[in-house]
Parts: structure tokens; sequence; C-alpha cells
């Protein structure tokens, strides 16, 4: 992993049967950067979200997140990183405080 980079994806790729969710995707993001993902339904993004916090893995290729495999994050590794789905609902006696 470059040293610059916060994020770093090379030829990953994921799929679900026989449906291609990912497929070879490379990335790098920079420190300090922010990144979007846009695309239509279906296009892999949040499979790739998924990955690089570690909650599915890559069938194919590499993933580095902060030097890391995120699938192999450590507690230091995961306070680094944060992750909302897009349908998460929590109770309402909680809040971000």
């Amino acid at each position: 992993m470059n040293d610059n980079n916060i994020i770093e994806l090379q030829n990953v790729s994921r799929a679900f049967g026989r449906v291609d969710a990912v497929k070879e995707l490379s990335l790098a993001v920079p420190r300090g950067c922010i990144y979007g993902f846009l695309g239509r339904n279906g296009a892999g993004k949040t499979t790739t979200i998924k990955m690089l916090a570690g909650l599915i893995r890559a069938h194919a290729g590499s993933v580095r997140v902060v030097g890391a495999d995120p699938w192999d994050f450590t507690i230091e590794d995961k306070r680094k990183v944060g992750y909302v789905a897009e349908k998460e609902m929590l109770p309402p006696t909680m809040s971000v405080g």
C-alpha cells in the first residue's frame, strides 16, 4: 500500500451466485480526500462499501483500508472507520453522543 493512500482496491471482484456485483475494480483514495460513489442500482456501490468496512469479503483482488485488510481489522483499526447502512434503524433512545 502506498502510504499516501487511505484506501486501495486492486482488481477487486465480488459475485453473488452468477451475478458479478463488482468486477476487477481498482481504486486509490489519497489521505485527506473525500470521494463519493455514484451509479445506477446494481452497479456495486453498496457491495464495495461493505468490502471496505470488512462486512463481506472480496472473492478476488486486494482491499486495504488504513493499511490493513478490513476483514482482519483489529479493534484499533475499527475505531478509525465508520459505516452506517442505508436502512439502519436505531432505537429512539440512541444518539450520536
